[in-house]
């Protein structure tokens, strides 16, 4: 399916959850002197403008990153440290997506291999990553991560969250994190996936956590509908082969998103 467009959503809390906790896990990764892959099967254009017209138009942001911003939260965390990095370079309205968020952490020797199968998206990605080193496919994301696992280097982290627009990845992803997990079972696989009013999450997650995988975490964060009848109330993101640490940086995003509900 090629309708869906993330600017609409960008920025958004379910946003802030990925990215910080993916910011903390490759600022981990990278600390160590050793050369790492990262892989993402649905990557969207790389950068976003939060003032444009389709982005005010939901005005998820507003509940996402302009609170945490506003409230001075998850100050000098690898999150908001990357992020103004970013805006330093692209415009105080800008907002990374997952890539060039990641790339903020990559070292030279590292390698980045992105998908995105739509047309737009993918054109507008290749200029946001433009001075990285990434190698981008124009492909379904699920088979590039099938074909270029396990990576050389073998350490790395691949990133899977679509959109969930195709109902039946649900039904899907197990059976593909198996055979990933089988093929490069070093690797740091994170799912992420949102928390629906329809539970459609619940077989998908109760599927990975009857594998057993080793040093699993599942991490979720609930929060208000963004705006009248968004079916939305969480995001969570499950980790195979979590660093050690992780689970504490999790709790503290956690705590963000609890004294945001609050009020």
């Amino acid at each position: 399916m090629l309708s869906y467009q993330h600017i609409y959503h960008a920025g958004n809390p379910a946003d802030v959850q990925k990215h910080a906790l993916l910011a903390v896990l490759l600022s981990y990764m990278s600390a160590k002197d050793k050369p790492l892959c990262y892989i993402e099967t649905h990557s969207g254009r790389g950068l976003y403008d939060l003032g444009s017209s389709a982005a005010l138009k939901t005005g998820e942001a507003q509940a996402g990153i302009a609170r945490i911003l506003a409230q001075n939260l998850l100050a000098n965390t690898p999150y908001t440290q990357a992020l103004a990095k970013i805006r330093a370079q692209f415009g105080d309205t800008t907002y990374p997506g997952s890539p060039l968020l990641a790339a903020q952490f990559l070292r030279p020797d590292d390698r980045i291999e992105l998908a995105e199968l739509h047309p737009q998206e993918h054109a507008a990605l290749s200029q946001a990553m433009q001075g990285t080193k990434a190698r981008l496919h124009q492909r379904d994301g699920f088979e590039m991560a099938q074909a270029v696992c396990p990576p050389t280097p073998r350490r790395g982290v691949l990133l899977i969250d679509p959109s969930y627009e195709i109902k039946s990845d649900y039904a899907r992803i197990p059976g593909e994190i198996a055979k990933l997990h089988r093929k490069w079972n070093v690797g740091v696989i994170a799912l992420w996936y949102p928390l629906l009013l329809g539970g459609a999450h619940h077989a998908m997650l109760e599927a990975l956590e009857a594998a057993n995988y080793p040093n699993s975490l599942r991490h979720e964060v609930a929060f208000a509908p963004v705006r009248p009848g968004h079916r939305m109330v969480g995001s969570g993101m499950f980790v195979i082969n979590a660093p050690w640490g992780l689970a504490d940086s999790a709790a503290q995003i956690s705590r963000v998103f609890s004294d945001g509900t609050k009020g």
